[in-house]
């Protein structure tokens, strides 16, 4: 079974970031960057890896910005790369998923797979067990 993170908005407050919408318009991946995280990233981690001792497999999938060109999905690829390895250092993910915006986060579930996401799109669309991170 894998436990899927989302992360903008679910661990990364992205949202946060002062004039977050304006600087993704506008190609500029400061946001991904400087996200601050919303969850204590100690406390997680230890969650992460005792499950992975479990036998869950750890994943992240994470959604693009909305309409970018590839330029700016590689920086913002490389700038979530480097939030993951700030914050969750401990972590070593079975799986990174950087997706398109209007990918459904379903189709890398298994079936059984869980999700962990903020936003209901994603959510009412999984077929396995989600948890709201609102």
């Amino acid at each position: 079974m894998r436990i899927w993170l989302d992360m903008d908005g679910t661990i990364a407050d992205l949202y946060g970031v002062e004039n977050w919408l304006q600087l993704l318009e506008a190609r500029d991946p400061r946001p991904y960057i400087e996200a601050r995280p919303i969850v204590r990233m100690a406390s997680l981690a230890k969650i992460l890896n005792n499950r992975q001792k479990m036998g869950y497999k750890i994943c992240i999938v994470s959604a693009l910005a909305k309409n970018a060109p590839h330029e700016y999905d590689l920086q913002v690829m490389e700038a979530k790369k480097n939030w993951l390895k700030k914050h969750l250092a401990s972590v070593k993910f079975d799986e990174i998923k950087f997706v398109p915006y209007e990918f459904i986060k379903n189709n890398v579930n298994t079936g059984n797979d869980i999700l962990v996401d903020d936003e209901d799109r994603h959510l009412n669309k999984w077929t396995g067990i989600t948890i709201n991170a609102k």
